[in-house]
């Protein structure tokens, strides 16, 4: 039996102790601090994984007809396991960071963009959802990559899931 200080985890160093994101990582930002994604960094991958996987959704998000059906803001595949984290600010610059960086693939989000794209929220109190998947498996889903592809794609082959919530 694993110690709970070895179980698969996600975190960020921006983000606050009460869960808050900064405003930097929202649309909400000034200037050249908005939209930019935030640092993450995982910790104990499970045995046999191949790669990673993540999903950034707004789980708090309306349709406008009412129930509440989670936004995308970020998709990220084939992240190699022997990559520890994402810096801030890596989305759009895999290519640019090279080395075990530049196999990683960003997806389309829900504004159908690729890469971090957080909405304008309307009123706090929404829940931004990462989710990192350790996988059995590399990811081949063409070019365009979004999270319901993933998520189809990915079933039967999850080695274990991290998740953190962050409040906006």
């Amino acid at each position: 039996m694993a110690n709970a200080g070895d179980e698969f985890r996600l975190a960020s160093s921006n983000i606050s102790q009460d869960g808050r994101l900064p405003r930097q990582y929202s649309a909400e930002g000034q200037g050249a601090k908005m939209n930019i994604s935030p640092p993450l960094e995982w910790y104990n991958l499970p045995q046999g994984t191949k790669s990673l996987a993540l999903t950034v959704q707004d789980i708090d998000a309306p349709e406008p007809s009412g129930p509440l059906v989670p936004f995308t803001i970020w998709v990220v595949i084939n992240i190699p396991p022997t990559v520890k984290g994402l810096p801030e600010g890596f989305s759009g610059k895999e290519e640019e960071m090279g080395g075990d960086y530049a196999g990683i693939k960003e997806g389309h989000n829900d504004l159908k963009k690729v890469g971090w794209q957080a909405p304008k929220i309307p009123g706090p109190g929404h829940r931004i959802e990462f989710k990192m998947y350790a996988l059995d498996d590399v990811l081949g889903l063409g070019h365009k990559v979004t999270a319901d592809k993933v998520l189809e794609a990915i079933e039967g082959h999850v080695l274990g899931e991290a998740v953190l919530i962050a409040n906006f």
